[in-house]
Order: C-alpha cells, then sequence, then structure tokens
C-alpha cells in the first residue's frame, strides 16, 4: 500500500510546481486577489506549498515503511489511507478555503487524518520494535 503514497507524493510534487507556475505568472500584479496581505491570497500560497508539504509526508511514510520494514504491520494500510487522506485534503482545503471563507472550518478533515496517520506509524514502530 506504501506504493500508493510513493506515487501520489511525486504527483503531488508535480501539482505543486504547476499550481506554483500558474498563480506566480500572476503573483507579479500588486493587487492580485485582493493584495499580498489578503485571505484569498494567503490561502493560494499557502495551499501551493501544502502539495509540497503533503507531498513529503507521504514520500517519507514510503520510505519509512520500505526502510524499516513495516508493511507486515496489519495498521498499514490505515496510515497510507490517513496520509493519502490529509495529502489531499491539505491543499484542497486550503484552495477551497480561499474561494469561500467559511470552508476554512474543513481544516478539521485533513488534520485528524495526518494525527491518526502519525499516530499509527508510531504504533507501528513500537510493535516492529517488541
Amino acid at each position: 500500500m506504501a506504493e500508493v503514497n510513493l506515487i501520489f507524493g511525486w504527483a503531488w510534487v508535480m501539482m505543486g510546481i504547476f499550481v506554483g507556475a500558474v498563480v506566480g505568472m500572476f503573483f507579479v500584479r500588486e493587487e492580485f486577489m485582493g493584495g499580498y496581505g489578503s485571505w484569498r491570497r494567503r490561502m493560494v500560497r499557502l495551499g501551493h506549498i501544502a502539495f509540497m508539504g503533503m507531498a513529503a509526508v507521504n514520500i517519507g511514510f514510503a520510505l519509512t515503511v520500505k526502510t524499516y520494514g513495516l508493511s507486515d504491520f496489519d495498521g498499514v494500510w490505515l496510515v497510507s489511507l490517513c496520509f493519502l487522506i490529509g495529502g489531499i485534503g491539505m491543499p484542497l482545503v486550503c484552495l477551497l478555503s480561499a474561494w469561500k471563507k467559511c470552508l476554512r472550518h474543513a481544516f478539521c478533515v485533513p488534520v485528524v487524518a495526518l494525527v491518526v496517520g502519525l499516530g499509527g506509524l508510531g504504533m507501528a514502530f513500537v510493535v516492529s520494535t517488541i
């Protein structure tokens, strides 16, 4: 299952570069999306970085599973799924929040998924050392 996270991670690197290039073409305009400090522009910048950050988390997870042989851990599929949900959700919620500010409340979904995934990965380490 961790192979999916590896492929996803590299695809998200590509998305981060693409989104950064597209919005970067317009950032030279001072008042683009309401100006540098506006909510919309900050959330788009955060969304662009979230693609890269979530890519790193998913690639790191896949490499950790492979390096430490955690693929035999029964819950690794759930950890993988949590990191995928967090990876998709974080930049998506950032970009949707730039569109409609009230959607910022949806940040709890990717955050909870990432916390559960991290806890599961920690549990996999503990179980694998026993």
